[in-house]
């Protein structure tokens, strides 16, 4: 029984390593910590930069393992911190607004990391040569973005996840 929970471990273990590793040698490949060091012109500080991408997966993976060591508003609501009437709602706010500081970055990361990938295979320039297309690249992707930033709210608002349609 031992040696068959060593081994699962020491697969688990391997294939996190190995799925960790693709995810970061993406991140290398595109240069995206780079540009981002260099668009806040914070060149001289780039390994604090890995090292909180670094960091920040290595907490991600262990809340999304042991998520007993996460559940803050468990204890928030069974110890009745805010008082007993304002514990709901008080965390409810603050869950709220967590929710929606995560939600921006995390977008602002998925966003740069799909341009900077599509950048890296050259697709928009490319694509803007074939169509003929000159002037006004920019506010195309722009375009784009605000179009994706309303089929989220609209998604998210009208709660289409929750029936799919």
């Amino acid at each position: 029984m031992f040696t068959r929970q060593l081994l699962l471990g020491t697969i688990g273990a391997s294939a996190g390593l190995i799925v960790s590793a693709g995810v970061f040698t993406v991140l290398i490949s595109v240069g995206l910590i780079p540009r981002f060091a260099g668009k806040m012109h914070v060149a001289r500080k780039i390994f604090i930069l890995e090292e909180m991408v670094v960091c920040g997966t290595l907490v991600g993976g262990f809340f999304s393992i042991f998520s007993d060591w996460g559940m803050v508003g468990k204890f928030v609501r069974e110890h009745e911190l805010f008082g007993r009437n304002a514990t709901q709602g008080v965390w409810n706010l603050i869950g709220t607004v967590f929710l929606i500081i995560f939600g921006v970055f995390a977008g602002i990361f998925v966003g740069c990391l799909a341009l900077a990938i599509a950048e890296m295979l050259n697709t928009i320039p490319i694509f803007a040569r074939r169509i003929g297309f000159r002037h006004g690249l920019g506010i195309a992707i722009l375009a784009v973005a605000f179009g994706k930033l309303i089929g989220s709210l609209v998604y998210f608002t009208q709660q289409v996840y929750l029936y799919g349609g």
